[in-house]
């Protein structure tokens, strides 16, 4: 398991959320970097990438487990 998941295991709902919109504006504000030519936040937008779709996946995860509680009754 890589290095930066368990950062984010440890991370409630709400952290994660926000986490989630931090990193979307982050990606948000990389693409213009990359556009204007500044190749040193190429690297910093691939990890950037890559910890956003960790988030979502935890996201989606606590969200069906959510779903399986309430629809198990």
């Amino acid at each position: 398991m890589p290095a930066g998941t368990e950062k984010f295991r440890e991370m409630g709902q709400k952290e994660l959320e926000v986490q989630k919109h931090e990193l979307t504006e982050e990606l948000f504000r990389l693409r213009f970097q990359i556009a204007a030519g500044q190749m040193e936040g190429l690297k910093r937008y691939r990890e950037a990438r890559r910890d956003l779709a960790r988030v979502n996946t935890l996201l989606g995860a606590a969200g069906r487990t959510m779903e399986k509680g309430s629809h198990g009754r």
